[in-house]
């Protein structure tokens, strides 16, 4: 493995991981306002043990993320120095801002993990909507910086200098507003649905039946929620990334040739060599639809593309529709809760109905992790798109790989330590959150 490999692998691995640990620690709070607010209001004692459980869940994924955020802050400048050294002026004011929401997000943490029976009752549930504000501030504030190298501005290029800087405008790029929305409801559909799963897991084998039950109804409702409203983002994502990046575009979709009726691609296997898509489900004219809302308008295929400028096709082409594949089922799961929710309750304890949403427990970060691949991989061979090519910022510094064995050994134990701990908080309910059930 050489160096720029090694360097692409490392950061891969980390954003892997670090991407888990933040959409929960982003989205999690709120499951545990809710259940906070409920208690506050019904004095129901269920959703208050409900809350001090996944108070200690936020606080896991919290340590956590910080210890992964911080690796990825750190590596940024270790593996990217040139990436740093002219486009840190410019696109550094999101990361600075993400440190002050950072900050508060830890006052916040520990006025309510340690706020019980110490404040006013509504201060303490105010406390932890702080933290789920900040945290989602937080990822919405990290996610515009990676959409100014998607679509760069706030600045000009001028013989090789970066010029006529403006953070402002960097960190608005065109692209900040509909990464932020797809990357938020992401987070919310892929956390909702793993929450349920491990809830509705332990329904299934009939253990604290009524604690976990209260819990599974929370995080599903927001899981639901979030996979039904994601197309809508998924489709202002879109229409930005035609915009700004066709060649990622172009990839996605597997999408060879400019042409009138430009069909949408449904699965199949791409061949380069030969420049088409087998195995595939095509729908003429759909891609130029989704696009620009017109069946007939051509969409920028690779033959316009040069080759030096096109990302991996078949990487970026998978990844896309494992993406849209997963969230479709999780779309289809959110209305069969939604029917259950309205009018089949029986079904809230059918085997068949819980079996659903714990096999689903996975498939929300699956579907992150695939975006993000689409994301990244898609850019290249750009780390700034149009401006810097990612072969230009790497480090020279040799032994690249080495570091790269490293952390994955370190994420692995640190994977290792959550479940750990994940494993303990559920097998303490019996013990600690539900002795009033």
């Amino acid at each position: 493995m050489d160096n720029f490999m090694a360097a692409r692998s490392q950061m891969a691995l980390s954003l892997g991981f670090h991407i888990i640990f933040s959409c929960i620690g982003m989205v999690m709070p709120f499951f545990m306002a809710v259940s906070h607010f409920l208690w506050l209001r019904t004095g129901n004692p269920v959703y208050q043990n409900v809350t001090k459980a996944w108070s200690k869940g936020v606080a896991i994924f919290f340590a956590t993320g910080a210890v992964s955020g911080t690796v990825l802050s750190f590596e940024l400048g270790l593996l990217w120095p040139t990436f740093m050294k002219h486009a840190g002026p410019i696109f550094g004011m999101p990361f600075s801002l993400e440190g002050t929401a950072f900050f508060i997000e830890a006052i916040a943490l520990g006025f309510f993990l340690y706020g019980w029976n110490r404040f006013n009752r509504w201060f303490h549930w105010f406390t932890g909507v702080v933290v789920g504000i900040s945290g989602l501030t937080s990822g919405i504030l990290v996610v515009a910086a990676n959409a100014w190298m998607n679509s760069p501005a706030g600045f000009d290029l001028v013989n090789g200098n970066y010029i006529n800087i403006d953070p402002i405008k960097a960190m608005f790029n065109p692209a900040w507003f509909s990464q932020a929305l797809h990357m938020s409801v992401a987070a919310f559909a892929a956390t909702g649905f793993a929450v349920a799963g491990v809830h509705a897991l332990m329904i299934l084998r009939k253990q604290n039946v009524n604690f976990h039950m209260r819990a599974f109804k929370i995080a599903a409702i927001f899981g639901v929620v979030a996979a039904i409203l994601q197309p809508l983002s998924g489709d202002i994502s879109a229409k930005m990334v035609a915009k700004r990046q066709p060649a990622k575009l172009a990839a996605m979709e597997a999408h060879f040739e400019t042409k009138p009726y430009s069909p949408l691609i449904i699965g199949g296997i791409p061949d380069v060599k030969n420049k088409k898509v087998d195995y595939a489900i095509e729908l003429p004219g759909m891609l130029s639809f989704m696009v620009y809302d017109d069946f007939k308008a051509p969409v920028k295929g690779l033959d316009q593309i040069p080759a030096a400028d096109q990302p991996p096709i078949a990487v970026t082409h998978y990844a896309f529709q494992i993406m849209v594949a997963l969230g479709m089922i999780m779309m289809g799961l959110g209305v069969i809760y939604l029917i259950a929710l309205w009018k089949k309750k029986s079904w809230f304890e059918k085997h068949w109905f819980l079996r659903l949403f714990i096999w689903a427990t996975p498939i929300g970060f699956i579907a992150v992790e695939a975006g993000w691949t689409v994301t990244e991989v898609g850019r290249q061979p750009w780390i700034i798109q149009g401006v810097m090519r990612t072969a230009d910022a790497v480090t020279p510094m040799p032994g690249i790989s080495y570091s790269f064995y490293l952390f994955t050994a370190v994420y692995f134990t640190l994977s290792l330590a959550v479940i750990f701990l994940l494993y303990r908080q559920i097998k303490m309910v019996p013990e600690i959150y539900d002795k009033a059930v």
